[in-house]
């Protein structure tokens, strides 16, 4: 199976001998399926805890809702709910933490206080003196596909090509941040996007595609935790009900060789993943 390299500060990772789970740590107070649980210092430290505990082999930390319809969050108030939680978690774990944000001035706090990735869910299209962080910290970089912003996001699924538009855009992204940051490829992370300004039969097809996108040279993280697809095809409005519709989701795109996934359920998706990567390699 081909690995792929992943850089970020002083430090590589060979991606895709398995499927590596990444905790999702919200501190904010209207994420879509956990919004509030953690918006407290203490309460967010101890849940990042007991995440490494059931398995997460990385975290990312975020604190402003990208749900669709979701209000944008003062620069000041994103930096206040995570740049403490990740100097606390920075002083007693070793996992890779990333910061999910798509604003230079957060980034710049977060990595300050000890993060080492960027998740951007805009693909460094929303803030322009992003990829100059990047390069003066070093980091690594997730660089997400989506159209729009959360708010306008449910209009823009129209696709003649769902697939090949999205790994056209994500090569062109990745192109634009080398360039834009003078990092090299081995700094950046792909992620399909699932459910930004996608139909649940878009997600689909793009989780069936992970091979297609692992073609871009790059690793690939997929996103399909507790999403409206799962509901769509459960038919289960609730969030909250879906972490079996998840896992399902987690053993296909590790089956597929999605090199991270990233989960709210770890130690139900880790179990899942793991039986997906025990039969990955007798697939013809």
């Amino acid at each position: 199976m081909q690995t792929l390299p992943f850089r970020y500060r002083d430090q590589r990772l060979l991606l895709g001998e398995r499927t590596l789970v990444m905790g999702i740590l919200n501190t904010t107070p209207d994420s879509f399926s956990d919004g509030g649980e953690h918006a407290a210092l203490d309460a967010a430290v101890a849940h990042a805890h007991r995440l490494v505990e059931q398995g997460a082999d990385m975290l990312d930390i975020g604190g402003e809702s990208t749900r669709p319809g979701a209000p944008a969050v003062p620069v000041e108030e994103e930096i206040r709910r995570t740049a403490p939680v990740i100097r606390e978690l920075r002083r007693s774990l070793t996992v890779p933490i990333s910061i999910d944000t798509t604003k230079a001035a957060v980034a710049a706090a977060a990595l300050a206080a000890g993060a080492d990735i960027v998740n951007d869910v805009s693909g460094l299209a929303r803030d322009p003196d992003l990829p100059q962080v990047l390069r003066d910290w070093q980091a690594g970089c997730i660089l997400m596909h989506m159209r729009g912003t959360p708010a306008t996001m449910r209009s823009l699924t129209g696709y003649t090509d769902v697939v090949g538009e999205v790994c056209s855009a994500l090569d062109d992204c990745l192109h634009q941040g080398m360039e834009q940051s003078g990092l090299d490829a081995e700094f950046f992370m792909l992620d399909p996007g699932i459910g930004f300004a996608k139909t649940a039969e878009q997600s689909a097809q793009l989780i069936a595609a992970i091979p297609r996108l692992r073609q871009l040279g790059r690793p690939v993280l997929m996103g399909p935790s507790r999403k409206s697809f799962i509901g769509h095809f459960l038919d289960q409005p609730d969030p909250r009900l879906r972490v079996w519709g998840t896992a399902g989701a987690c053993a296909a795109c590790a089956l597929l060789q999605a090199d991270v996934v990233r989960v709210h359920d770890v130690p139900e998706m880790r179990d899942a993943i793991r039986i997906a990567d025990a039969i990955r390699p007798y697939l013809s």
